[in-house]
């Protein structure tokens, strides 16, 4: 009989206890800016398929692609759905099409981080039914934490130009 060696789709991020939120991804090794720490994995729903499930507040792994295709990470997901929010990352998600077309999401860091360092991306959350930022509260500890999970507010176009922020 032979035995395949399974080797993990995220190699440089393992999963433990975080001081932020549950568990918490971390670097295996010290990694450069721009590193690649995996893609998020899980089942695929449509926008259709979303709006038909009940989630009842319970702790969910979902990422709503721009296609409105959502990752539901608790489902096949890797160590990528451990990723905390910080309102100071050191992670990104990024969207691309694989070779097969398909839109995939990929995690990747900012800035170089040492070995033992937990990753985070700025989940930027919405919330579709109006719920106050009260309701998605941030527990980051970071000098500009902005206090929510959601999305900073829109900036004017004034502001947006005085930030001096460039298109993708």
């Amino acid at each position: 009989m032979k035995h395949h060696k399974r080797t993990s789709s995220t190699p440089f991020v393992r999963v433990g206890p975080s001081g932020v939120h549950g568990l918490g991804a971390f670097a295996t090794r010290d990694l450069p800016a721009e590193a690649f720490l995996g893609l998020y994995e899980g089942r695929r729903y449509t926008k259709a398929e979303i709006a038909t499930k009940v989630w009842d507040d319970q702790l969910t792994y979902l990422f709503t692609l721009s296609n409105n295709e959502t990752i539901d990470g608790a489902k096949g997901g890797n160590a990528t759905r451990h990723l905390n929010h910080s309102c100071e990352p050191n992670c990104e998600a990024v969207e691309e099409y694989d070779e097969g077309g398909e839109l995939v999401l990929k995690f990747q860091t900012l800035v170089a981080v040492d070995a033992g360092d937990e990753l985070f991306i700025d989940y930027s959350l919405t919330a579709d039914d109006g719920s106050p930022p009260s309701k998605y509260p941030c527990h980051c500890g970071s000098p500009n934490c902005r206090g929510t999970m959601l999305a900073p507010p829109e900036e004017t176009p004034s502001e947006a130009a005085s930030a001096d922020v460039q298109p993708a």
